[in-house]
């Protein structure tokens, strides 16, 4: 019987949230590979361990008994490495904002299990920090020009909105079609923003583009109504500013992608990446 310690991971999750969504979003996998892994593990079995539909998820008679026997092995297991090796920072870089609540659950689940402490590192240069080795992980949304030796795994989509100075011309009760865009100067951050001249076909977008440097510069020249910007739905929640505001895009206007990074290949660290797929 081929049952892995990842087949325990997923199953003990997915019982503790009682959701698939959750659970794929704290083990950092897509919610169809979590569901491959938790089919595998009840064919190993030959047993079923969740009752699931649509829209709940639950333990069986036979996953209730499964899940206190899974609980302590797991367990002992993390006890038994913690044990034999010293607990090693995981350096996690990120360039701006921190998605939430995810990094806040991860880190502090990582940090449970006893792997060791996580040390937050603030970057515009997440990916040449991978390839040197300054950093083990890296947060970045939407990544662009990623090269060979740097994995890239989705961890979650966030929805976009716009952001503009409280002088600018844009609606403030109703969505705006992402197609106006077009109609106003495009502020973007040229080094780690999401959106810019590359989201657009050649002939199309914005007829002006302002360029910044960095995440600051991009907000404060939008205050100044220099021109708007598109941001993830988080900024609204986490940034106070005097004179901008946010306003919702229509429902067509694409999600922002959420990815987290780790080296790959001759020269990584790989010990530090397995560390961080737990």
């Amino acid at each position: 019987m081929n049952v892995e310690l990842r087949h325990l991971r997923a199953f003990l999750m997915v019982g503790r949230h009682r959701s698939f969504t959750r659970a794929a979003e704290q083990l950092f996998v897509t919610q169809p590979a979590l569901t491959r892994t938790i089919k595998q593990l009840e064919q190993l079995l030959e047993v079923r361990l969740l009752d699931r539909d649509t829209r709940h998820v639950g333990l069986t008679v036979a996953g209730t008994r499964f899940y206190e026997q899974a609980e302590s092995a797991v367990a002992a297991v993390d006890r038994a490495v913690s044990s034999a090796r010293s607990a090693l920072p995981l350096r996690l870089a990120f360039t701006w904002l921190l998605p939430t609540p995810w990094a806040q659950d991860a880190i502090a689940e990582y940090e449970r299990l006893g792997e060791g402490p996580v040390t937050l590192v603030r970057t515009d240069e997440p990916i040449d920090a991978l390839l040197r080795g300054d950093v083990d992980v890296a947060v970045l949304r939407d990544p662009r020009d990623v090269p060979a030796g740097v994995r890239v795994l989705p961890i979650l989509k966030e929805q976009r909105v716009l952001i503009c100075s409280t002088r600018a011309d844009l609606p403030r009760d109703q969505p705006v079609p992402w197609a106006a865009l077009d109609r106003h100067p495009f502020v973007f951050n040229a080094t780690t923003g999401t959106v810019g001249p590359w989201s657009w076909t050649a002939g199309s977008g914005p007829a002006t583009f302002v360029e910044t440097a960095n995440y600051d510069e991009w907000l404060e020249t939008i205050a100044a109504g220099r021109g708007i910007g598109v941001v993830s739905s988080l900024a609204a929640q986490r940034t106070i500013h005097p004179t901008i505001r946010f306003v919702p895009p229509r429902r067509c206007s694409p999600e922002l992608g959420v990815a987290r990074l780790c080296p790959r290949g001759p020269g990584s660290d790989e010990a530090a990446v397995r560390r961080s797929e737990h």
